[in-house]
């Protein structure tokens, strides 16, 4: 096969599984309705608690954050998990024997889940504006773009890292998934700000830093809410840069990992393993 032909077929793949995620969006739109209206009422919460404690500054980054938290669930299970589910829906050896990139096919689940998850979350944003009184201060769009892309590759990039290690290492994904969910939600600062608040100490700061979500939210709060620029985030699009470039070449070696075992040891199809 000419590396023309390999492209076009690699493209085709990525197409082929973003289109079926984009699909599901308008087969089941009563799923979207859920979707967006169970984590308005958790971020409904968090903002009536600080209206409780006339802690007015807050509201607009709890919707924000809650906004946000959208794509950390579509990361955690509609990639991370994944691949363990092919494996017990019976879909995986065809994944293994595809003459596609298994990359290309991550990248492809990775495109819908993003198309899908940045409509869902623009409506929890959209409507946890109207619902309440909060304000924002955006005076530079290019910079809140950049942020947004830069923390949604390097998040992906991690479900995809997750999917192969949940593969090779989980023997219930589900259940390694949700050991992740709490501490998440604990270190991003979905509903407070971590990094620029005094209430952590360092050493808790630089480890969650090490987390996408974190570094986005704080600096799309920046920028969206504070009505900061570029210049005051550089050290935030730098980390970012870094944890995708870093996370997707993770993800490619485990990716290969994971090939190595399916194809030399044959483990990885077996329901048991």
């Amino acid at each position: 096969m000419s590396l023309s032909d390999d492209l076009v077929l690699n493209i085709k793949a990525i197409y082929a599984r973003a289109y079926v995620r984009v699909k599901g969006l308008t087969r089941e739109p009563h799923w979207s309705i859920a979707e967006v209206t169970i984590p308005l009422l958790s971020l409904s919460a968090y903002v009536y608690l600080y209206m409780t404690l006339d802690a007015y500054e807050y509201m607009a980054f709890v919707i924000v954050g809650g906004a946000m938290l959208a794509f950390w669930s579509n990361v955690l299970w509609g990639m991370s998990a994944q691949l363990y589910w092919e494996k017990d829906t019976g879909m995986l050896q065809h994944y293994m024997l595809t003459p596609a990139s298994r990359m290309a096919i991550l990248v492809g689940m990775a495109v819908g889940g993003m198309i899908n998850t940045t409509i869902r979350s623009l409506s929890i944003l959209a409507i946890g504006t109207l619902l309440f009184p909060v304000s924002y201060a955006l005076n530079d769009p290019v910079a809140l773009l950049l942020i947004f892309l830069l923390t949604i590759i390097a998040l992906y990039g991690m479900g995809m890292l997750f999917a192969s290690l949940f593969l090779l290492y989980g023997r219930e994904a589900s259940h390694i998934a949700d050991l992740l969910q709490e501490p998440i939600y604990l270190l991003s600062g979905i509903y407070y700000p971590v990094i620029g608040s005094n209430i952590f100490p360092n050493a808790v700061k630089v480890v969650a830093s090490m987390i996408p979500l974190t570094l986005g939210i704080d600096a799309i709060r920046l920028i969206l809410i504070m009505g900061k620029g570029i210049n005051d985030v550089t050290l935030h699009i730098t980390a970012l840069a870094i944890l995708a470039v870093a996370l997707l070449v993770l993800a490619r070696i485990a990716l290969k990992k994971m090939e190595d075992v399916s194809k030399r040891q044959g483990r990885l199809l077996l329901r048991w393993q």
